[in-house]
């Protein structure tokens, strides 16, 4: 906790985990048990309940709220007051504590704002959700979902965009990388750099925004 930043209007209870460099914005609650990170940052209004893991750089932006059974990798990135949830039949007569259902949220992957995401599920490495999209099953990974209910329109590359173009191999390219990716049992994979490898220095730093390709 030395290493870390919480703004003074935040509540980051007793036993609740937060790694060196991470940064707690304001109105945040940070619940005991919960277990978050280096270098992660969590925007203004935002929760994360008891018994949630979060990995390593990880930005939670404005008013989220990441309830107990999710599990967030490394890298992910949670959109603006996008949803997360627990238990698919919830009643408040009903307890269901010992029901909370798992929802996991594999390195790399994008909610967008507003974006929906049913318990249950599995979010793909480097999978990207649409603002506004609602997931109520698993994603593969690098798969581009929109719409409701969320359905999948494409493939993303690890830099966030769309894979319209293929090499005469049948690879598909990045844009902006020139990352070359294959299809393998229901997802994509990079064939230049392994899905758990950081990204070069030189490739971490986009030049180009999205309209631009």
């Amino acid at each position: 906790m030395a290493d870390c930043y919480v703004h003074l209007s935040s509540v980051v209870d007793e036993g609740a985990e937060i790694g060196a460099g991470s940064k707690i914005w304001h109105f945040a609650h940070i619940c005991r048990g919960a277990v978050i990170g280096e270098n992660c940052s969590f925007g203004q209004n935002t929760m994360v309940a008891s018994g949630v893991v979060v990995g390593c750089n990880v930005k939670v932006q404005n008013n989220v709220s990441i309830y107990t059974g999710t599990v967030i990798e490394d890298d992910v990135f949670l959109g603006p007051s996008c949803v997360l949830t627990n238990v698919s039949n919830p009643r408040s007569q009903v307890s269901r504590r010992n029901l909370y259902e798992e929802t996991r949220i594999r390195r790399g992957a994008t909610i967008g704002a507003n974006a929906t995401i049913v318990c249950g599920t599995t979010i793909g490495r480097y999978a990207f959700i649409s603002a506004g999209a609602v997931v109520t099953k698993d994603v593969p990974d690098y798969a581009m979902i929109l719409g409701v209910p969320g359905r999948q329109r494409g493939w993303m590359s690890r830099h966030g965009h769309p894979l319209r173009e293929k090499n005469d191999e049948g690879e598909w390219i990045c844009p902006e990388s020139g990352f070359r990716y294959f299809e393998k049992n229901g997802g994509l994979k990079c064939l230049n750099l392994d899905e758990d490898e950081p990204l070069p220095p030189e490739l971490a730093v986009g030049n180009n925004g999205y309209r631009d390709y």
